[in-house]
């Protein structure tokens, strides 16, 4: 699966502030991701994100 910086991906699981979406700021073997819910900003490893993976759309 390709990913691209920009870009906002659909996750299974919510995050806590309800926004089950997010945009990837850093790609690589781990993942930056922000929250378009809230703005806070996370570190995830690769595999939990293309396991998690629901959908994309690209940013407006």
């Amino acid at each position: 699966m390709e990913f691209l910086v920009g870009e906002i991906v659909k996750l299974k699981k919510k995050h806590p502030c309800g926004s089950y979406e997010w945009e990837i700021l850093r790609v690589g073997a781990d993942f930056r991701l922000k929250c378009v819910g809230c703005g806070h900003q996370i570190m995830v490893p690769r595999k939990t994100v293309e396991k998690n993976f629901k959908g994309k759309r690209e940013k407006i």
